[in-house]
C-alpha cells in the first residue's frame, strides 16, 4: 500500500511541476515586455514638411502631441489630444488589442482607421499597422501606415517610426516623432 501512496504521490508532483513551469515561463515573458504606460508630450510638434499628416483626423493618435497610456488587459488604451497646427487640440482615445484582431474607428463621411497590434519577438518593440480611409475628390482613398514603437532603455521615451504609402502620392513617406516622459 504504501508504494501505490508514493506512485500517486509522486505522479501528482510531476503533474503539478508540468503545470507550474509553462504558467512561470508565460508570465516570464510578460514580463520583460516594454512598458509604454504613462503621460508622453511629443519632443517636437508633427510638421507636415512633405508627410501625410493631413489625412488624419483632430484627436488621431496619429497626430498625438499628448499621450496617455494605460496597460489594459490584453492590451493598451491610449489618451491622446491632437490636431493641427493653429486649431485646438481634440481628445481621443484608442484602444490596441494584443489579440491580433482589428480595431476600427470610424469619424463619419467615408473617414476612419483600421489597425492591428503585434509585439515583436524581444517583447522591446511594437508595430502598429493601420488603414486610413478618407474621401479625396468624392472618391474613396486609403492610405497605409506601418508604426513602430520602440521605448529607450531608460524608458523615458517612445520613438515612433512612421512609414505611409498611397495611391496619393509617387513614393512611401516616412516620419518619426519622439514622445518624453511626463514628470
Amino acid at each position: 500500500m504504501k508504494n501505490k501512496s508514493n506512485v500517486w504521490y509522486s505522479l501528482a508532483m510531476v503533474l503539478a511541476v508540468m503545470m507550474y513551469v509553462p504558467v512561470r515561463a508565460g508570465q516570464k515573458n510578460g514580463a520583460q515586455r516594454a512598458d509604454f504606460s504613462g503621460e508622453w508630450r511629443a519632443k517636437t510638434s508633427i510638421a507636415m514638411g512633405g508627410n501625410i499628416v493631413c489625412c488624419f483626423d483632430p484627436g488621431d493618435r496619429l497626430l498625438a502631441q499628448t499621450m496617455k497610456i494605460a496597460a489594459a488587459e490584453g492590451g493598451l488604451t491610449v489618451a491622446v489630444s491632437s490636431g493641427f497646427p493653429g486649431t485646438a487640440p481634440a481628445a481621443g482615445m484608442e484602444k490596441m488589442s494584443f489579440d491580433s484582431k482589428a480595431s476600427e474607428i470610424a469619424h463619419g463621411r467615408g473617414r476612419g482607421k483600421k489597425f492591428t497590434v503585434k509585439w515583436s519577438a524581444d517583447g522591446r518593440t511594437l508595430t502598429v499597422n493601420s488603414t486610413v480611409r478618407m474621401i479625396i475628390d468624392q472618391k474613396p482613398t486609403e492610405v497605409y501606415v506601418t508604426e513602430v514603437w520602440n521605448l529607450s532603455p531608460n524608458g523615458k521615451s517612445i520613438t515612433v517610426q512612421a512609414n505611409a504609402r498611397s495611391g496619393l502620392y509617387s513614393k512611401a513617406r516616412a516620419w518619426k516623432t519622439v514622445f518624453e516622459k511626463v514628470g
